[in-house]
């Protein structure tokens, strides 16, 4: 069979970073190859190489049989490869027609046009559903990224990359999603996928290649596979995969939130009329395709984001005689209340940690709250970074290096540690294991057992639905703004969850 692309002893270093080591594997047209592995295994790495992001140190790409030369996305277009990635390369105020049209080369004459049917011819070769005229700004995430796909055939692409093509999408749209790359690889053309969803991988791939620690492992055929036997190969050591999800025991309210409706400084209505009671020793998760509140629900609790008149956001403590009022208040006067409430933001750097300190730094920033002073006490801080660097196994040089320098995944343990740590009755986390590998991804789902079990109420926003309904007791559906469903995460369907994300499916909830 004719070989699409075949990279062979390609290694890429940064610095003593060695990201790519001696990697050598093929790809055949006509078929769905899965990349796979851990987190900063070099999976996006070695797809940069081929779509002229990055150059390779050393080895060779050869291309239909030829070696060639990428040294830029240019180079890798005109051998017909294009690359979409996770986070979209469109302009917003653009239509759907402008943003192909911008990618032509600046010798070919503008012509709207005709730019328009060529790329309605694509659509409709394909099944995209796609509107050439809507602006980028008025898309779902689902159809922006069938535009980006659009954008790389129309330049001619019959090498696809896709990087972490379902992160953000609901089953349904992955379906959708599913069956255009299926006949993308009916037309003869190759699909390379970076992903690390198991389940989707056994779906949809025909071979699956692994890397572990910028190292090529083998390619094995998809239907020789299970996921037990790829995390092996991911991981270099069987990892149990099931989420132990414990019976609720004495459950005790922590949160009501009743009628909280939240504006966007536009003034834009983000959350709208939110009503639902959160409780200790339960993990209650928040369902929704990304933008629909999610992250608006979370900082309003949190003391991040002003509510509107008539909202209600109220903690019951273990000591309290009734419970305290928490909009209104700073998170300093949240915790001066003796109310604790640990939240791991989306925003890692933004709002999470100061990326330009190490971890000592970042675990003081906590234990100042409890009034140990900065010039003083830093033996507690270094204790509990050296505990999480230990734990959570967080790849650092060192606990005083900034926390800017260390990947995604690494920046995410030292984050949900330090949360964890400080021993909260609330705990908010807004896509805790994005960015994390299989291993780790599957610890933090252990800590956050662990926290319930000891009575704490656990509030998880995750875009993963099979591990929100392993994971979770209760999951709240959020579907513009509004709550559409409180199911039990034991008896509720991945299909119903993901029909009241898209309001496909309305119905009766339970508190």
């Amino acid at each position: 069979m004719e070989y699409a692309v075949q990279l062979k002893h390609v290694t890429k270093t940064f610095g003593k970073v060695v990201a790519n080591k001696d990697v050598s594997l093929d790809v055949r047209y006509g078929e769905i190859l899965s990349l796979l592995g851990e987190n900063g295994s070099g999976k996006t790495t070695l797809m940069n190489m081929l779509s002229g992001i990055y150059y390779p140190d050393s080895g060779q790409i050869f291309v239909e049989g030829k070696q060639v030369e990428i040294s830029a996305p240019k180079d890798a277009y005109a051998l017909g490869i294009g690359m979409v990635h996770q986070h979209f390369k469109l302009v917003d105020v653009f239509t759907a027609t402008e943003n192909i049209a911008l990618g032509l080369d600046k010798k070919e004459k503008f012509d709207q046009k005709a730019v328009k049917a060529k790329a309605a011819a694509i659509c409709e070769k394909y099944h995209f559903e796609l509107n050439l005229d809507q602006k980028v700004y008025e898309m779902s995430v689902s159809q922006k990224q069938t535009l980006e796909i659009v954008k790389v055939l129309y330049r001619g692409a019959r090498i696809l990359i896709l990087d972490e093509p379902t992160a953000v999408l609901t089953p349904q749209e992955t379906e959708k999603l599913f069956q255009v790359i299926r006949n993308m690889r009916r037309d003869g053309k190759s699909v390379i996928i970076i992903t690390h969803k198991l389940h989707e991988v056994l779906e949809i791939s025909d071979r699956v290649a692994i890397l572990r620690r910028g190292e090529y492992i083998g390619t094995v055929d998809t239907k020789d596979a299970t996921e037990s036997s790829l995390t092996e190969m991911m991981v270099g050591e069987k990892v149990e995969l099931n989420i132990d999800r414990t019976e609720p025991v004495n459950p005790k309210k922590r949160l009501s939130i009743q009628n909280l409706t939240v504006y966007s400084r536009e003034g834009v209505k983000i959350l709208d009329d939110v009503s639902f009671d959160a409780f200790g020793g339960e993990i209650l998760g928040i369902a929704g395709v990304s933008g629909n509140g999610q992250k608006e629900l979370l900082e309003a609790i949190a003391g991040l984001q002003p509510a509107a008149k008539g909202s209600k956001v109220r903690f019951f403590g273990e000591d309290q005689e009734k419970p305290v009022e928490l909009l209104g208040k700073s998170p300093k006067q949240i915790r001066d209340a003796g109310i604790h409430l640990a939240f791991v933001p989306e925003d890692r750097l933004g709002m999470g940690l100061v990326g330009s300190m190490g971890m000592i730094e970042n675990m003081m920033l906590k234990s100042y709250e409890n009034g140990h002073s900065f010039l003083t006490d830093r033996k507690t801080p270094r204790e509990l970074a050296e505990q999480i660097k230990e734990e959570l196994h967080v790849v650092t040089p060192s606990i005083q290096t900034p926390v800017s320098r260390l990947s995604g995944g690494n920046v995410q343990k030292v984050l949900v540690g330090r949360e964890i740590a400080s021993s909260p009755i609330v705990l908010m986390t807004a896509y805790a294991v994005r960015g994390l590998d299989i291993n780790t991804s599957y610890t933090i789902y252990h800590l956050l057992g662990e926290q319930k079990e000891k009575g704490v109420a656990v509030i998880y926003v995750g875009e993963d639905l099979d591990v929100l309904l392993e994971l979770c007791d209760r999951i709240l559906v959020l579907c513009g703004g509004k709550v559409n469903g409180i199911v039990d995460g034991r008896t509720t369907t991945k299909e119903d969850v993901g029909m009241r994300m898209t309001n496909l499916k309305k119905g009766a909830t339970r508190q």
